[in-house]
């Protein structure tokens, strides 16, 4: 006997922090939403990251383009970007489109579009987490961005201060006297940092999307645990067939983040999509020591994130194929100067994090309106900022699909820019 159909006026496919949102939003909307993930929500991507709600970002991260850095990545041995051969055969078109896009002039096309959603970040995410009454979860202290040469620092700081001037961004220079006031137990490799202030951290990143997901329910919305098995046009709506039975409803949302690559292709859409994938592992501390910021070690490439799990180290990126196994040298190596920077104890984890963070050449997010499907719309492809992201993606997609003249201008996140 086949199961009785599930009908709404809405389903989102991927329940990781951008999915959550829009969820959230079209059903404060009075939208009744389906909300599907084959896991509990949260514990993807959206688990594994460095639990910063980063309005500072402004400038997304673009390929490297200058002899020097290329130089130093192909061996294959630094902490913030790692690469396997198979992966970059893999996603070559879109890493070729990548790199051109950060080219000086393309980039500087890209830079405001990029920061117009990232103003979003924090305002987007405030509502949100008074509907879940998740204020315990969020920190708006900053976060430290440290550096270890004097040279690093003042490039750094020369290209942060038109950032911030351009894009109202708050920021402290710390000298080491400084640093060490806020951080009296890192080593004196440190020699200064840059404290962000208008970004916000987050103590459990899978709590806060779990307590997103409950502010979810409680304005009627529905969360079924299942895998897509297909969707289809049906009618003047959508059918999706799971193995928890069928779901249909008059609009489809793809945000399944890594994943939505899979249904792209089976929908016709060739986008230049890849992942940069990442690892974690928390740690506790020494005993009678204290980390009491955020730290990215900006010249090695890792973040060190004090959670309630324990201090966070969270990797850079690795250029590999979404699903290969895991290679922990580039974790190991992190961990190795971590060590040697910060109080760290034994870790804590019987095993590290793995996750991909879901990618687009030009580093801009795709949200929109499919193209060649009535009813379907985009919501994914943004990178390292998902987390960040989300609430934002879920207003301005909720406004473009009751017609709305959204916040911002949308045309560059549609996917029709391709």
């Amino acid at each position: 006997m086949s199961k009785e159909c599930d009908v709404s006026d809405t389903i989102v496919l991927g329940a990781g922090m951008v999915g959550v949102s829009i969820a959230y939003h079209l059903a404060k909307r009075g939208r009744s939403v389906a909300l599907v993930d084959r896991r509990e929500p949260g514990h993807e991507t959206s688990f594994g990251n460095a639990g910063i709600i980063q309005r500072e970002a402004v400038a997304p991260y673009a390929f490297p383009r200058d002899a020097k850095t290329l130089m130093q990545v192909l061996p294959n041995r630094r902490v913030d970007i790692r690469y396997r051969p198979g992966g970059m055969m893999e996603s070559a078109g879109a890493l070729l489109r990548y790199w051109q896009n950060s080219a000086p002039a393309a980039y500087a096309r890209i830079l405001p579009e990029y920061a117009s959603l990232i103003g979003l970040s924090t305002q987007e995410h405030a509502p949100m987490i008074a509907a879940a009454g998740a204020d315990a979860l969020v920190s708006r202290n900053g976060w430290l961005e440290l550096y270890r040469t004097a040279e690093a620092f003042e490039a750094r700081l020369a290209k942060v201060e038109p950032l911030a001037r351009q894009f109202g961004l708050t920021y402290e220079r710390l000298d080491r006297a400084a640093l060490v006031e806020r951080e009296p137990n890192l080593s004196e490799d440190a020699i200064g940092a840059i404290l962000w202030r208008d970004s916000w951290t987050v103590s459990d990143p899978g709590g806060l999307v779990a307590a997103y997901v409950e502010a979810f329910k409680a304005l009627g919305g529905k969360v079924i645990k299942a895998s897509v098995a297909s969707l289809e046009q049906a009618g003047e709506g959508w059918r999706v067939e799971t193995d928890a039975g069928p779901l249909e409803a008059a609009e489809l949302v793809l945000a399944m983040g890594p994943w939505s690559g899979d249904w792209l292709g089976r929908l016709g859409y060739r986008l230049p999509l890849f992942v940069k994938r990442g690892y974690h592992m928390h740690f506790a501390l020494q005993e009678g020591r204290q980390l009491n910021h955020w730290v990215m070690d900006a010249e090695v490439g890792y973040l060190l994130a004090p959670m309630r799990a324990g201090v966070r180290l969270t990797t850079g990126a690795e250029l590999a194929n979404r699903d290969a196994a895991p290679d922990l040298d580039q974790l190991d190596a992190a961990e190795a100067v971590a060590r040697k920077l910060a109080p760290l104890g034994a870790r804590r984890d019987d095993t590290p994090w793995k996750g991909a963070r879901p990618c687009t050449s030009d580093m801009k997010p795709v949200i929109g309106p499919a193209p060649s499907h009535e009813g379907l719309w985009f919501a994914f492809g943004h990178g390292h900022q998902g987390f960040t992201l989300g609430p934002a993606t879920g207003r301005l997609l909720g406004e473009m699909m009751d017609g709305e003249a959204p916040a911002i201008d949308m045309a560059p996140f549609r996917a029709d820019r391709f």
